[in-house]
């Protein structure tokens, strides 16, 4: 069996490549859907779109051309992948996406699985937490663009999708992968299409693998393709061979943070008192984008004989976001900074630069895609979910992440624990 994977946003794509890599099914990623394949010899294809907060119909046909094109390749199991947050408003996109993957796929069932254990995400009786808070409660309802502010994957799915939802709680988990696949098969005879699976720690994960390797769609984070790879695979030396293919490379780096979330808040503070800082003002952004990417190119090339590589940050606690967006406009603003920082990028390619540590998810899309990277191995894990990749066609090497991942020391270890 091939897996084909279709996630919502780059970072996610990523997040879940170094899950399977390092559970032991061999992995290649795309950014968007291909023209043409590199390599057929990896058990999974994990294809990155930017469909999380796009209109549900744009975000409808990519997931369908995605699913298209794997099936062309050759995969028969299929898992779509989005945050572990569960990032959506009440029109979409994990809703009408699911409802249109089954529908081409013939299929009427599938799970919601979004928990990650090992990053503080976890659901019980269908109710998703981050770390000891309901998802409500949360620094993500705030988020800016799809604020979450109801904490019940039940609720939340049938707002946005067709069919009807129901949960498999952490007891009947406790009970085994038979006692999960029996409840599946209950459930779909009553005409429920999205199981919500409940998950506290890792061995929940392992026996939704195991209960789910034969269905033909699954839906969820990160976390559960670690039950998946495992039920596939008991090769680890296939990890070890991927990790080693993706290893960074390039003398040159530079930190790029778009995201506001908490986490990276705390990582960009954190990095500041160890390396030189420039923190990008959205003013200057709207002004003279170009003269102005030409000066931090200047500045990261001025700081680049440190011991760690210069940050540009755009990063800002809820507070300065809400009054940058009222003053700017949040679409305006966005934009803005994507805008500069695609500039930068490719003025700091031209210029040599061949490591790009990334945090945010549209901020790692716009990198990555000004870099013109297409497709990449993984290599060693950084943080959980959070890999080196190398490009396969350019001296390139990236870590992009999104933005509540990591540790507050993220940036320094990516560049001291993993050198070129």
């Amino acid at each position: 069996m091939r897996l084909g994977v279709i996630a919502d946003d780059f970072t996610g794509a990523t997040d879940i490549a170094s899950f399977l890599v390092q559970n032991g099914l061999p992995t290649i990623q795309y950014n968007g859907v291909p023209e043409s394949v590199d390599s057929l010899s990896a058990r999974a294809i994990v294809i990155s779109l930017k469909s999380r907060s796009c209109p549900p119909q744009q975000a409808i046909d990519q997931s369908l051309a995605a699913l298209r094109w794997l099936q062309q390749q050759g995969c028969d199991r299929f898992y779509f992948k989005y945050c572990s947050t569960f990032d959506s408003t009440a029109q979409g996109n994990i809703g009408p996406v699911t409802d249109a993957l089954l529908a081409e796929l013939g299929e009427s069932q599938t799970v919601i699985s979004p928990s990650l254990p090992v990053n503080g995400r976890t659901v019980y009786q269908g109710y998703l937490f981050v770390a000891d808070q309901l998802l409500s409660e949360s620094g993500m309802r705030h988020h800016p663009v799809t604020p979450m502010t109801d904490s019940n994957l039940v609720r939340l799915m049938t707002r946005q999708a067709q069919g009807k939802a129901a949960v498999i709680n952490a007891s009947q988990l406790d009970k085994g992968a038979d006692v999960v696949r029996d409840q599946l098969a209950t459930l779909k005879t009553q005409g429920i299409n999205y199981v919500v699976l409940d998950a506290l720690h890792e061995q929940h994960l392992l026996t939704q693998g195991e209960a789910l390797k034969e269905m033909r769609l699954v839906t969820g984070g990160s976390g559960l393709a670690i039950g998946i790879a495992r039920a596939w695979s008991t090769a680890q030396q296939n990890a070890a061979e991927a990790e080693w293919a993706g290893r960074p490379q390039g003398q040159r780096a530079v930190v790029i943070s778009g995201s506001c979330s908490q986490m990276t808040n705390r990582q960009v503070n954190t990095y500041r008192q160890i390396a030189p800082s420039f923190e990008v003002q959205v003013e200057r952004c709207l002004e003279d984008a170009a003269s102005y990417a030409d000066e931090l190119c200047d500045w990261v090339a001025a700081n680049s004989q440190q011991a760690l590589a210069p940050l540009l940050y755009a990063t800002a606690d809820a507070q300065q976001l809400q009054a940058i967006q009222q003053q700017y406009g949040a679409a305006r603003s966005s934009e803005a900074v994507e805008l500069l920082f695609a500039a930068v990028t490719r003025e700091l390619k031209a210029r040599g630069w061949q490591r790009f540590i990334v945090a945010g998810g549209e901020t790692s899309g716009v990198v990555a895609q000004t870099l013109g990277v297409t497709a990449f191995h993984i290599g060693p894990t950084i943080s959980p979910g959070v890999p080196w990749v190398r490009d396969i066609h350019q001296p390139l090497s990236l870590a992009l992440k999104s933005g509540n991942f990591g540790d507050e020391q993220f940036f320094a270890r990516a560049q001291t624990e993993f050198s070129a």
